[in-house]
């Protein structure tokens, strides 16, 4: 089986034009799977301090992997106690699951291991396991409040969809505090912005071609995030040559199977932004068209496997598409 693990989907192009008196300082450090960057102007001499204990504070609470964390003894135990931080977090994504009707669904753990997502360890699971483990996914059947947290037997939670959108505003919001008025955090498929360039123009953001190596086109991005989900960030091909991702529709237990390939969700909310980027690469893009003539409170880029690239009319304003891209163009909302 092929093997072929791509982290960052969206990156930064930091093209910056600044006087002599704002001096960029850098911080790089490795968590939640991922190599985090960050850019910023001001503050003190200690941030990249703390933003990096933060990520790991973060982390010890709500990864699926470190096993005494309060998602972790969940998980194992059916209960937990949980810090007000993760059952803030956990509460919101539980929203989120419920306002996409079940398109992102913190349950589909199970499923992801069982593919062997979370090991490396690929593999097909044979229809009967997928009955099983589909049985027990479910958002409905996870009860949170007071500072508890309880499953069903046999089901497991994964906030890792939306959990960098969250850790990107929250360290926004130290940034801000301390002073910095200018930032760029690339957190691994997610990138928030911190006011603009210390020019005082927007960032410019890299939207990935799923396809290949370079990129669709750039994107300004102020005082936001850009979010994304692809299926070539972690896929296999099996043994009869299908190529499987690690984007799992929560209703078949299989990887999603929906015409996209790709999906960018730009919005002031990082954590809606990454749990979206998930739902919507589900939905597809007639039911991702749908939702955000609904809601309309984020811009989206949907990449389909039919070479179209479709585009919110906000973005598409300001969006420059790669000279010799071959994707057409499609504005939702003119349609």
């Amino acid at each position: 089986m092929k093997k072929n693990i791509l982290f960052c989907v969206v990156f930064a192009l930091i093209l910056t034009s600044c006087s002599r008196h704002d001096a960029q300082k850098t911080a790089d450090f490795f968590a939640m799977d991922t190599y985090m960057s960050v850019r910023y102007y001001g503050g003190g001499t200690d941030e990249g301090d703390k933003l990096k204990d933060a990520t790991a504070e973060l982390e010890k609470k709500i990864s699926v992997t470190v096993g005494d964390s309060e998602i972790a003894r969940l998980n194992r135990e059916g209960r937990a106690d949980l810090s007000e931080e993760t059952e803030r977090l956990l509460e919101d994504a539980l929203d989120l699951c419920r306002e996409t009707d079940g398109a992102l669904d913190i349950t589909v753990y199970p499923a992801v291991r069982a593919w062997g997502f979370t090991t490396g360890e690929y593999r097909v699971p044979d229809g009967k396991e997928l009955d099983g483990i589909t049985r027990r996914i479910g958002y409905e059947n996870v009860a949170a409040g007071d500072g508890k947290a309880s499953l069903p037997e046999g089901s497991m939670v994964d906030l890792g969809a939306v959990a960098k959108g969250y850790l990107g505003d929250r360290l926004a919001e130290m940034l801000k505090n301390d002073g910095v008025t200018s930032a760029l955090l690339d957190l691994g498929g997610n990138i928030r912005a911190v006011g603009t360039k210390p020019d005082g123009t927007p960032w410019r953001i890299a939207v990935r071609d799923p396809g290949g190596d370079g990129v669709i086109g750039t994107l300004p991005l102020r005082d936001g995030t850009a979010a994304t989900s692809g299926g070539y960030e972690r896929y296999f091909v099996d043994d009869d040559g299908v190529t499987r991702w690690h984007i799992i529709d929560p209703a078949t237990g299989y990887p999603a199977q929906s015409g996209l390939v790709s999906v960018t969700v730009i919005g002031k909310d990082g954590m809606r932004c990454d749990g979206l980027s998930t739902a919507l690469f589900v939905m597809g893009p007639e039911r991702a068209k749908e939702y955000w003539r609904e809601k309309r409170d984020f811009e989206m880029i949907l990449v389909t496997d039919g070479g179209k690239l479709i585009i919110t009319p906000e973005v598409a304003s300001e969006f420059e598409q790669e000279k010799g891209s071959p994707y057409s163009v499609e504005v939702t909302g003119n349609d």
